[in-house]
């Protein structure tokens, strides 16, 4: 069965939501920022902390894509965006999938990633187990 993780942007979240080209910007920054942590260590890191090219099906590129593996320990990681309405708010969100057939790699690296846009977007993270992380500020 496939697991999601939500993303919801909040009160207190530096943006109100994000287009699926916004998210795939957060990830190359991301995929830069590992870039470059392995050039201080002297190895190539950026392959190990992101093994997955991002790819999308014809016909679908406004909705979702998804992040393919670049090697046997990954499978795929999907992405999209949406909202839901709570009480009479709609909160947009970024939704990320675990397929069925993903593997720990691909949870692990999810949540690493889900982590990283939650905490630098200062939105409200609901894992895939469940449990909810408050990046935003609260009162």
């Amino acid at each position: 069965m496939s697991q999601s993780a939500y993303i919801k942007f909040v009160d207190g979240s530096i943006v109100q939501q994000l287009s699926l080209d916004e998210v795939k910007e957060h990830l190359a920054r991301y995929q830069e920022q590992t870039a470059l942590t392995g050039q201080q260590l002297g190895w190539d890191y950026s392959e190990a902390a992101f093994p997955y090219t991002v790819e999308t099906k014809p016909g679908e590129e406004q909705r979702w894509f998804y992040l393919k593996g670049t090697n046997p320990l990954y499978y795929y990681i999907l992405f999209g965006v949406g909202s839901q309405n709570q009480g009479e708010r709609e909160i947009p969100y970024v939704q990320v999938v675990l397929p069925e057939g993903a593997t720990h790699g691909d949870k692990a690296k999810g949540n690493e990633l889900c982590k990283y846009l939650a905490k630098h977007l200062k939105a409200e993270l609901m894992m895939f187990n469940g449990r909810t992380i408050y990046y935003n500020p609260r009162k």
